[in-house]
């Protein structure tokens, strides 16, 4: 059990005072308007959503599904794996890259293929070799976006071609796509705009020559691969500080995007699921500037920060409780909240307690609306007091050994008696 509110703070923090460049700002820009039939906009470093449109509605996701493809085969294989094409992978339907039965290719080159040139071959491929068959890819896939906190979500395949059971939300595919790109390898490959890769040297003879007669008919090996996020390339007036992930098209699902932009130390991720057209692109650019624009980061708390106090069960003292992580909030241009700080402790904290060892949370609030919790850990051991041990037992200890002690002394004492005094004889 938990006890709700232990000590409430009387430190009120004004939020916008504690952020001079913020005074020249006298309001915030207003909500962006969103053509997409759902939307959302999230800082990637807290996960705080600053804007969403239907974010928690149900829709097909298209190809923004092969982001938890990509991050599911790079955490389950290694780039360097050689995957065979299967007949089932180069003949799937929708977006190809022409890949050959019996074709054979690292698993880097397949995930660069799937990610810029959204590639429905190269998905299946990768889900074959990494789950065994395609269903138990999607296995995978749902588990590993279950574990990044995406709750209305279900995968059925690993490129997004549409089926009944085959869907997501914005909220979801914002927190896939930030914890995606908190894997090194997939943040460069998402954030590649074109790349060169070499098939012909992995092929086998059988398979080249094959290659070589369609390439008679229908002109060379497809080797070369641009992405379809057009926020990365100025050529398509790109995004400033764009870097990444994954847009998306079938019919069903109109055009999406999740998208992502670092700026100024700050990253923002944007997704946008069913738009139409060139609406796309100025709807991630609106919901990525309502993000860098809109919002200020305040950090209200520091790591060490001592908070409290509190008795412990059995313990030689109290416990000395103080932050252990940072945590900062984004507040909205022109406004200042009063942000109130209350502890959470345990009902029951026992000794001993061990430096460091996690004690509760402080709770941040602000106009009755919780803004986050940072956990309080204890600054010193607190060990278990003296006079909690059970004494009576331990006493026992050395009253049974003095009542040993004597008996035996007792029965040395007869045996060293005189003759006539065992006997009973009397003069």
């Amino acid at each position: 059990m938990i006890k709700r509110i232990i000590v409430v703070l009387t430190l009120i923090v004004l939020v916008l005072k504690s952020v001079p460049a913020i005074g020249a700002v006298s309001a915030s820009p207003a909500e962006p308007v969103i053509a997409g039939a759902a939307a959302l906009v999230l800082d990637a470093e807290n996960g705080q959503v600053l804007y969403g449109k239907s974010q928690d509605r149900k829709m097909y996701p298209a190809s923004t599904t092969k982001i938890v493809t990509a991050l599911v085969a790079l955490e389950m294989s290694s780039p360097d794996d050689m995957v065979e094409v299967s007949r089932q992978a180069a003949e799937v339907a929708g977006s190809r890259v022409g890949l050959q039965p019996g074709e054979r290719l690292p698993m880097e080159h397949l995930l660069y293929m799937l990610m810029l040139n959204s590639a429905n071959d190269a998905a299946v491929a990768i889900a074959e070799h990494v789950g065994g068959s395609v269903q138990g890819f999607a296995e995978l896939m749902n588990r590993r976006a279950g574990q990044l906190g995406a709750r209305h979500t279900n995968f059925t395949n690993p490129h997004g071609l549409p089926d009944a059971n085959h869907y997501s939300t914005a909220r979801d595919l914002a927190v896939i796509g930030r914890g995606a790109m908190q894997n090194d390898t997939f943040q460069d490959i998402a954030g590649t705009t074109t790349i060169k890769l070499g098939r012909k040297e992995y092929m086998s003879p059988e398979v080249l020559r094959r290659v070589e007669k369609l390439e008679q008919i229908h002109g060379p090996l497809q080797e070369d691969f641009y992405n379809h996020n057009r926020l990365l390339t100025q050529s398509y007036n790109g995004y400033k500080g764009a870097n990444g992930i994954k847009t998306g098209y079938t019919a069903e699902a109109g055009q999406c995007i999740v998208a992502s932009a670092r700026r100024d130390g700050r990253e923002m991720i944007a997704v946008v699921l069913n738009s139409r057209g060139a609406s796309l692109w100025a709807d991630a650019a609106a919901l990525l500037d309502y993000g860098f624009d809109g919002f200020t980061p305040v950090e209200l708390v520091t790591p060490r920060q001592m908070i409290t106090d509190t008795a412990v069960k059995n313990g030689a003292d109290r416990a000395t409780l103080e932050t252990a992580e940072y945590f900062y909030y984004n507040f909205p241009l022109g406004r200042s909240p009063e942000v109130t700080r209350q502890v959470e402790l345990p009902d029951n904290i026992v000794a001993p307690l061990e430096a460091g060892q996690k004690v509760g949370e402080l709770v941040l609030e602000s106009q009755g609306r919780e803004l986050g919790r940072v956990p309080l850990a204890n600054i010193s051991p607190v060990p278990r007091s003296l006079t909690s041990y059970p004494w009576w037992p331990l006493l026992g200890v050395p009253v049974f050994l003095l009542l040993l002690y004597g008996m035996i002394r007792r029965r040395r004492n007869r045996r060293s008696r005189p003759l006539y005094l065992k006997q009973g004889y009397r003069r």
